[in-house]
C-alpha cells in the first residue's frame, strides 16, 4: 500500500483536484478513500498491469460523484454566521398586532363594531348581515364602509400602517 500511494498519490491528487473544483481537503479525502478501497480490492487489482492510475482515477471518480449527489440530496447548511441573527417565528407578533386590532376596534362605535363582528369576523354577506340585525342591506354597505374607514384612522394612530 506504502508503494501504491507513493507511485500513483501525485497523479491521483492532481486528477481529483479537477474533479473537485480545486477544493484539497475534499481531494484529498477522495484519494484516501480510494487508497482504502484499493486495499480492500488488493485480491483483484492486477499486478502485472502497466499502471493502475485507470483503475483507481475511475474509483476515484465514482467517489467524487456520489459525495455530490450526497450534498445535493442533503438540505443547505446553515453557514458559519451566527445563529442568533435568524428569526424563527414566536407568535410575539400576531399577539401584539391582535392586541393592536382589539385596540382599534374599542375605539369604534358600537354600530361600527357590530357591523364589522357580522360581516367580517363572522364570514358573512352584506345580505346574510342584513337579515340578522334586521336593517337594510344599503345600510349595511354604508356601516361597513365607514366603519373600516373609522378602523383605518384608528390603527393609524397606533402606529399601524398599510
Amino acid at each position: 500500500m506504502t508503494e501504491l500511494y507513493r507511485v500513483y498519490g501525485r497523479p491521483l491528487l492532481s486528477f481529483v483536484l479537477r474533479l473537485t473544483g480545486g477544493d484539497r481537503h475534499w481531494a484529498e479525502d477522495v484519494v484516501q478513500e480510494t487508497m482504502i478501497r484499493a486495499w480492500r480490492s488488493a485480491h483483484r487489482l492486477d499486478e502485472n498491469a502497466a499502471s493502475l492510475l485507470p483503475w483507481l482515477a475511475t474509483v476515484a471518480r465514482r467517489i467524487v460523484i456520489d459525495d455530490q449527489r450526497r450534498k445535493s440530496a442533503r438540505p443547505q447548511e446553515a453557514g458559519e454566521g451566527p445563529l442568533e441573527n435568524l428569526r424563527a417565528p414566536d407568535g410575539m407578533e400576531d399577539m401584539l398586532r391582535s392586541v393592536v386590532v382589539s385596540e382599534a376596534l374599542l375605539a369604534l362605535t358600537p354600530a361600527h363594531r357590530q357591523i364589522l363582528d357580522a360581516t367580517f369576523f363572522r364570514d358573512r354577506s352584506v345580505n346574510e348581515a342584513a337579515r340578522e340585525l334586521g336593517i337594510p342591506v344599503g345600510t349595511v354597505k354604508s356601516r361597513v364602509y365607514y366603519a373600516l374607514r373609522a378602523l383605518r384612522v384608528a390603527l393609524e394612530e397606533r402606529g399601524v400602517t398599510p
